[in-house]
């Protein structure tokens, strides 16, 4: 399984500079509490590419962009072949931490560092791919970058979204595309793999006592807004019996739904009612209506429809039930798995297997190419907050176990 030099390569990653450029990068959109708002193609991110494209060239390596502004950063192989890419995301949270999305493009620089530290060339080029609108909190939907690499026409149906000063994802790419003009434009083209690095932005491995997680896929997930019906009257003078409740008629549609998921493994299941509106919102008025959202998912593509089911048999005249978002769950590529457990083991790192809970750019790269994801714990399971951390010797012993990948890989034929 293994050739033994991605186990030297290893070797070469350094903890220290990766530390380093993880600080660098938080910089760009640093806020005062810790954290990082650092929103797709603003001024603060397109400054941060500037910098990777800077650690790039300086690297020797190529640099190229697409229609959705996704960067790509090549080191050339022995052969034009297609090639093993690693990345994420540079994107965050309006108040988000330094970590998310980001761990992965520095480790995957990282990895291309050591490779021109060690003087070790592949057969297959190595790329970093960071791609543009993962998190979605500046334009909807997230995930954009990837989703319109792997499927181009989406890009089209993107380019009228806003954010929330009014301006167009149009309008933001060109202003990238204005930013960068000399980068060549890449075409979608075949990948061999695409491996992501990522935290976990859970407990789960950290209560394991595990460094490390090969996942084997993305859950499923429905997303469902439900609008119960009623009617505003007086809270005072109204009588129990008389009264069209909405918010009531919502609270036993919630149970209901609650009593029919407890019947699931409460390990894979994942149930949560988000956001709810409430009209008119007064303390002494009835509720006439009342829209509240519904996030369910799991690994099975059986308890997705039957949940789909369910949600059927709320709906009434007074219930309107919507589907707003649905994906199936994604299983990643056999080989790839085996080759993450051979590296890892190679290295004597002890690992775990995981489902992951939330979405990444792998989910859409599974479609397109041999994709797979490695994990490091996230202390606290704190995520999408200033508070994100990870012992930085997680982060280096994932940043190894992601080299020695994509280095056995990249010397396949």
């Amino acid at each position: 399984m293994l050739n033994g030099v991605g186990v030297q390569l290893a070797g070469f990653i350094s903890q220290q500079r990766l530390m380093d450029n993880l600080a660098q990068l938080a910089c760009f959109g640093a806020l005062e509490n810790g954290g990082v708002n650092r929103q797709a193609l603003s001024n603060e991110e397109l400054d941060a590419r500037a910098w990777l494209i800077d650690w790039a060239y300086n690297l020797g390596c190529e640099v190229m962009t697409d229609g959705c502004a996704n960067l790509f950063i090549r080191r050339a192989g022995r052969e034009d072949l297609p090639p093993v890419v690693t990345g994420s995301h540079i994107d965050t949270q309006p108040c988000g931490g330094n970590l998310d999305g980001c761990y992965g493009v520095i480790a995957g620089m990282e990895c291309l560092s050591a490779l021109a530290q060690a003087g070790i060339s592949t057969l297959r080029p190595i790329e970093v791919a960071v791609w543009m609108n993962e998190e979605g909190s500046r334009f909807s939907p997230g995930a954009m970058g990837s989703s319109a690499f792997v499927q181009p026409s989406r890009l089209d149906g993107y380019l009228n979204n806003q954010d929330a000063q009014g301006v167009t994802l149009a309008q933001a790419l060109a202003r990238c595309h204005q930013r960068f003009p000399l980068l060549p434009r890449r075409a979608t083209l075949p990948m061999a793999a695409f491996v992501e690095l990522h935290i976990e932005q859970g407990p789960v491995l950290e209560q394991a006592n595990q460094p490390l997680a090969v996942v084997q896929g993305i859950q499923g997930v429905r997303w469902y807004q439900v609008t119960c019906l009623g009617q505003s009257a007086h809270a005072g003078t109204t009588p129990m019996a008389d009264r069209l409740d909405a918010m009531s008629l919502a609270r036993q549609k919630v149970q209901q739904l609650e009593q029919l998921a407890a019947i699931l493994p409460a390990d894979q299941l994942r149930l949560t009612f988000g956001r709810w509106e409430v009209e008119p919102n007064a303390i002494n008025t009835i509720a006439g209506r009342v829209t509240f959202t519904l996030d369910f998912r799991h690994v099975d593509p059986a308890v997705l429809a039957q949940f789909d089911e369910w949600m059927q048999q709320i709906s009434a005249s007074n219930v309107l039930v919507e589907c707003v978002f649905s994906h199936q769950p994604v299983a990643f590529n056999p080989e790839l798995l085996a080759q993450q457990y051979a590296c890892a083991q190679a290295l004597q790192i002890d690992t775990a297997t995981l489902t992951s809970g939330a979405f990444h750019d792998a989910m859409h790269l599974a479609s397109h190419c041999p994709t797979s994801m490695f994990f490091v714990p996230s202390h606290n399971g704190i995520s999408h907050n200033p508070a994100e951390y990870t012992d930085p010797q997680y982060l280096y012993l994932g940043a190894k176990a992601l080299a020695c990948c994509l280095t056995e890989l990249a010397n396949h034929p």
